[in-house]
């Protein structure tokens, strides 16, 4: 297999551990209702767990991939000179935090109670914001440079909050039918009021993405420009599915019962399947040119 599709493959099994760790650990740390926080993170405990430790491990290939990227290929993996070179590189800083990052949430495995839940959740956020500092999001210097970065942060973790917020969502609609159901309908409901917030920053923060690396109006429409298109109609897709979700099918399940809520799961599956799709597509961003 090739070092670029490598680099594609191992950056979407990263996107989607940040994301799962991420979304997970925000429902354990402030979505859920005091009393039922504990059960939601044993609930959620194999999400958390995958999830801290996909995103170290990634991070680690990532970091050996870029090394044969920026080498001649697979035999300079082992080249002590490259990963020096590598190291000293504005992504090799920005990835040595990512590790770090990364193993804060390992560690934080070994704890118990909400000061492991914060820790997963900082870990998360952290490394989702340390992505900014690498890859196109760090194209820019000065004044566009930090609002470039500030901006892609806040694009990468309010995306995770959403689209890592789906798998609790399909979890807690079991415990919708059992005795915690009202502490259930509490966390989803609080989902719902943040999620709004989360989808509107995915939105325009993406707009402001898009300005600062193609302009206004964009010069050009090659292979980035149209695949870029394609992720805003899957994401699109995603938020049409979203307000289905929550203004047609919930309010239904007074009166349709258990085939509401199986119409809802199925939604929501699909939202899940987009946003897979969706971050396919980002990871694939990063060995293109903007223009």
């Amino acid at each position: 297999m090739s070092v670029s599709l490598c680099w594609v493959l191992c950056r979407w099994l990263h996107f989607m551990a940040l994301l799962t760790l991420t979304g997970a650990s925000a429902f354990t740390v402030f979505l859920a209702p005091a009393q039922f926080r504990a059960h939601m993170s044993v609930r959620l405990s194999p999400l958390l767990k995958s999830g801290a430790i996909a995103s170290l491990l990634t991070a680690v290939l990532l970091l050996v991939i870029q090394t044969g990227m920026m080498g001649n290929g697979w035999p300079d993996v082992s080249n002590v000179d490259v990963w020096r070179l590598v190291l000293q590189t504005r992504f090799g800083v920005a990835w040595q935090w990512q590790l770090i990052a990364g193993v804060v949430g390992v560690a934080a495995l070994g704890l118990k109670g909400r000061g492991q839940q914060c820790l997963l959740l900082l870990s998360g956020i952290g490394q989702l914001a340390g992505l900014a500092f690498t890859g196109h999001a760090a194209m820019l210097d000065g004044a566009l440079g930090f609002l470039q970065r500030s901006n892609h942060a806040v694009h990468l973790i309010s995306a995770a909050f959403w689209a890592g917020g789906l798998l609790p969502v399909l979890l807690l609609m079991v415990d919708v039918r059992q005795p915690a159901r009202n502490d259930a309908i509490h966390t989803l409901m609080r989902f719902s009021r943040y999620g709004h917030l989360a989808v509107a920053l995915v939105l325009l923060s993406g707009v402001v993405n898009a300005w600062l690396l193609l302009g206004w109006p964009p010069g050009h429409f090659q292979l980035y420009s149209r695949l870029l298109l394609i992720k805003i109609a899957l994401v699109g897709l995603m938020c049409g599915i979203a307000l289905f979700n929550r203004y047609w099918l919930v309010p239904s399940f007074k009166h349709s019962g258990e085939q509401g809520q199986r119409r809802f799961i199925q939604a929501t599956l699909a939202e899940l399947l987009l946003a897979a799709i969706v971050l396919l597509l980002v990871s694939l961003f990063a060995t293109l040119e903007p223009a």
